[in-house]
């Protein structure tokens, strides 16, 4: 009997040492991570806002993992070719993405051929910043104010035209949305991009803008284009004299766009925490807040569970954006 007890002691130590040492060993594995460079995919072009903005999170999310984040830029179809190489790459955590309004947002509420689901196919980790957009005018046209235009607009429904980057473009959407919510009309002037909508109101060829603040705040300060409202959770500080859509009365525009980081569907939980942390080190850095500043960013990180009701209610928001204001697709 003494025999026999030794002889199963022995087998349990011997198979609780085994298991043990393969727990230490995922332990180990899980802690390792990350151990290779991780690619992060921007699905815009470099230079725009959200590619500027994703290199400066790979900067410092990079130096918090102890290691390299390469920027990679899969630009086209609004966002839409890059977010689905996001979605469709392996989720081992080596692959992280950049989402925005527009690819987690306006493009899902408007787009029904869309080969990824906003939802489903990807697994927050945490929203990084906000980057206020600007409604501007012509300096040539006599309002100061968006009240007084709003009573120009109205005096003359039709009269007065608005740039976007394109038909069913967040631009566009967030026009309409105003228009819906003001009760005014203005004519929807569609570009193939922001540059070249910019460069007409510029111009003064259509008499209203929507864009990112960090792209038109040079000829904001030079006094080209004048600034009517802000697009944000909060003023800019760097246009501290320019009201939010929310101090107007126009609450139900939002507030504004954001940049988070997202990965593949199925990522393991222990990467997603790991990331998020270093996502919110970095936003902590001093170094960090200034450059962000100088974007015209405000920093919002969150939780996953938060960054996947920001963009709940984002789609939440354009889907009835689109349904009422009836914003099809260009084909």
């Amino acid at each position: 009997m003494a025999m026999f007890t030794s002889s199963v002691l022995r087998r349990a130590v011997a198979g609780a040492a085994t298991f043990l040492i393969g727990f230490s060993g995922v332990a180990a594995a899980q802690d390792a991570y990350p151990n290779q460079p991780i690619r992060l995919i921007v699905p815009f072009a470099p230079g725009g806002s959200t590619d500027l903005v994703g290199r400066l999170i790979a900067e410092y999310v990079g130096r918090n993992l102890g290691q390299t984040i390469v920027v990679e830029n899969k630009a086209g179809a609004g966002g839409a070719i890059g977010a689905e190489q996001i979605a469709r790459s392996k989720p081992d955590g080596y692959t992280l993405g950049m989402a925005t309004v527009s690819t987690h947002g306006s493009n899902p509420s408007i787009y029904s051929d869309l080969k990824y689901d906003a939802r489903k196919d990807f697994a927050p980790i945490s929203n990084v910043m906000g980057v206020p957009s600007v409604f501007a005018i012509h300096p040539s046209l006599p309002a100061k104010t968006m009240p007084e235009f709003i009573e120009l607009a109205k005096a003359e429904p039709g009269k007065y035209s608005f740039a976007s980057p394109g038909v069913a473009s967040l631009g566009h959407a967030n026009i309409e949305n105003f228009m819906m919510l003001s009760g005014i009309e203005l004519l929807h002037v569609p570009y193939r991009g922001a540059g070249p909508a910019l460069n007409d109101a510029l111009a003064g060829q259509v008499d209203a803008i929507t864009d990112n603040l960090s792209s038109t705040l040079p000829h904001l300060l030079e006094g080209r284009l004048r600034p009517l409202a802000v697009l944000g959770a909060e003023r800019s500080n760097l246009l501290p004299d320019v009201p939010t859509y929310g101090e107007l009365g126009f609450e139900q525009m939002g507030t504004g766009g954001w940049f988070g980081l997202v990965a593949p569907a199925g990522t393991p939980r222990e990467v997603i925490d790991r990331v998020n942390a270093a996502v919110h080190e970095a936003a902590k850095d001093p170094e960090f807040q200034e450059r962000a500043s100088k974007l015209g960013a405000t920093i919002r990180v969150n939780s996953p569970e938060e960054f996947a009701q920001d963009i709940e209610a984002a789609i939440e928001r354009y889907t009835r954006v689109a349904k009422a204001a009836n914003i099809k697709p260009a084909r």
